[in-house]
């Protein structure tokens, strides 16, 4: 550990392979230290610097006719504009308020152990749990629940009283005053965030808004070896990928002759949605019977089914669609899907 009490890798390494040693004195409480230590080092996957490697273009692929033209359809930049409706929005707060998992009353159990002292430090074995017992709390001070949920939605006051109201769920505010504002918090942010995908409205800015293709060679890429796929059909010589399905991805476009050139988006292009940035995974140029050209930006998930996904991200998908479908003009476009497999692009035509 550094003066400042941070972890370093070399403690990282040591806890993950089981060498961490300690002086004689203390080598009877190895078992705790361990575990305190791992609490406190998070992650114990460690990106060796050896294995750091700047990934260069392939210029006869960049600079070819077939990535241009890919290009060409997806490099453009667009604006949103949201637009949806206050009282709707109320309405899906409220059933989204009223379909949330009931409140319980707090609950305390009391739990009994033996303690024992020795050479290795305190050591307790639980020796029985009471049963649940409900605390009644009539008398305690209620927290500002307007004032809270204002906090942590960024809706009016008045709203959020017309929702809570709606919803005839106060009693459960009383019965658990901190739990229900925490389920009603994350109920209203969940409605809040589908009105606005449901309302948003991407428009292309003008021709001189676009990403260009030389960042491909002034921007650097950096990948770890063991993160890193050869690559002969993309834009740069090998593919960083951060999980598995990207890996097999990549390794289905390199075996597939009907992929012609790819690549993996880098973290530069971005688009913007009102959830945060959007960066999807894949530009891909497909030919069709030796003749036919398709072009796609491909979104790489395990699954396609939206609940699958995280609420946040499966919103920025739908994001996403609804620029690309922005830049749907001229003849054959790219089209915006999600694969879980190459075979998911020769299919959608």
């Amino acid at each position: 550990m550094d003066a400042k009490g941070k972890v370093q890798d070399t403690l990282r390494k040591a806890l993950k392979d089981g060498t961490l040693q300690l002086p004689e004195p203390f080598q009877a409480q190895l078992t705790q230290v361990n575990e305190v230590l791992r609490k406190l080092a998070g992650k114990l996957d460690i990106k060796n610097a050896d294995e750091r490697k700047q990934v260069r273009t392939r210029q006869a692929v960049l600079h070819g006719e077939q990535f241009k033209a890919l290009w060409d359809r997806i490099k453009h930049q667009t604006t949103y504009r949201v637009q949806f409706d206050n009282e709707g929005l109320i309405e899906k707060c409220v059933a989204a308020i009223d379909d949330a998992p009931p409140i319980t009353k707090t609950r305390l159990h009391w739990r009994k152990a033996d303690l024992a002292i020795g050479q290795a430090g305190v050591e307790a074995k639980e020796t029985a749990v009471s049963a649940p017992v409900v605390l009644e709390e009539h008398d305690i001070e209620l927290p500002d629940l307007l004032t809270d949920l204002q906090d942590k939605t960024q809706l009016t006051r008045r709203s959020i009283s017309r929702i809570l109201t709606a919803s005839g769920r106060l009693d459960d505010f009383k019965r658990n005053p901190q739990q229900f504002i925490e389920l009603a918090g994350e109920a209203i942010n969940r409605a809040k965030r589908l009105a606005i995908v449901d309302g948003i409205r991407y428009q292309r800015l003008g021709e001189e808004y676009y990403y260009s293709q030389e960042l491909f060679e002034q921007e650097e890429l950096i990948g770890y070896l063991r993160n890193m796929l050869p690559a002969t059909r993309s834009v740069h010589e090998y593919v960083v990928y951060s999980h598995g399905v990207e890996a097999a991805f990549a390794e289905q476009l390199e075996r597939n002759e009907a992929i012609k050139v790819y690549a993996k988006l880098p973290g530069w292009f971005k688009v913007p949605t009102p959830l945060g940035s959007y960066n999807p995974d894949w530009a891909v140029l497909v030919e069709k019977d030796g003749t036919e050209r398709l072009y796609f930006v491909v979104e790489t998930k395990s699954s396609l089914f939206t609940d699958d996904l995280r609420d946040k991200e499966s919103a920025k998908i739908r994001c996403g669609e609804a620029h690309f479908e922005a830049l749907s003009i001229g003849e054959n476009p790219a089209r915006y899907i999600k694969a879980t497999k190459v075979d998911d692009l020769m299919a959608g035509d």
